[in-house]
């Protein structure tokens, strides 16, 4: 399945809840969410269905799927290693989506969404300890350095999207040289560090299901 191309405020309001997908617009008045919180998507959105088990099964993993910004191919894959993995299933998955490259650009604050990120990974704007990675599902490890490449430290967006940082919240695991433009992955993210509500363990039912 492709990924998603539309407007991406209507997948906000099809889970009922801020996925943060549009950069600085989630934390405005003019986000859909916060303006017809309960209205669901479409011409009879005012009609929210009620999902069966299943259903809220595939809506959680819909949810997630979306916040990370992936395919259906490429969310089966993560489920697959996470499952092979000794530990809880659920929290090995998440940890595994907050290493990819585009989220961690996105949580240092060098883009204002996941899906400019993963822009700016594949323009060439994003260094790994020192070199051009231009792969977003580019897994990271403990002691990466993560840094803005000279020549884009000028880019409008890049540094209007570190000013919106503070709103946003650096997570523990992530420390930032700001001024710098780099950042280091002092460990492995935790399930812990997520704080979007994400019921995994729906996620895992689902696909023992299927």
């Amino acid at each position: 399945m492709a990924r998603y191309t539309g407007p991406v405020c209507r997948l906000c309001r099809r889970e009922g809840m801020k996925l943060f997908l549009k950069g600085e617009k989630c934390y405005t008045p003019k986000c859909p969410v916060e303006r017809r919180p309960e209205q669901a998507p479409g011409e009879h959105g005012l009609l929210r269905p009620k999902f069966s088990e299943f259903g809220i099964r595939l809506r959680e993993k819909q949810k997630v799927k979306r916040i990370y910004g992936l395919t259906e191919k490429q969310f089966s894959r993560y489920f697959e290693r996470a499952s092979r993995v000794k530990g809880v299933t659920g929290k090995l998955l998440i940890s595994l989506l907050e290493r990819r490259l585009d989220n961690v650009v996105y949580r240092l604050g060098f883009a204002s969404s996941r899906k400019e990120a993963r822009q700016l990974v594949r323009a060439g704007h994003i260094l790994v300890n020192g070199k051009k990675v231009d792969i977003p599902s580019y897994e990271i490890e403990v002691g990466d350095v993560i840094e803005v490449a000279e020549k884009s430290r000028g880019m409008e967006r890049i540094n209007q999207s570190l000013e919106g940082l503070a709103r946003r919240g650096l997570p523990e695991w992530l420390e930032l040289d700001r001024e710098n433009y780099r950042g280091v992955v002092k460990r492995l993210p935790a399930r812990e560090d997520v704080t979007i509500p994400i019921e995994e363990q729906l996620i895992v039912e689902f696909y023992s299901r299927v």
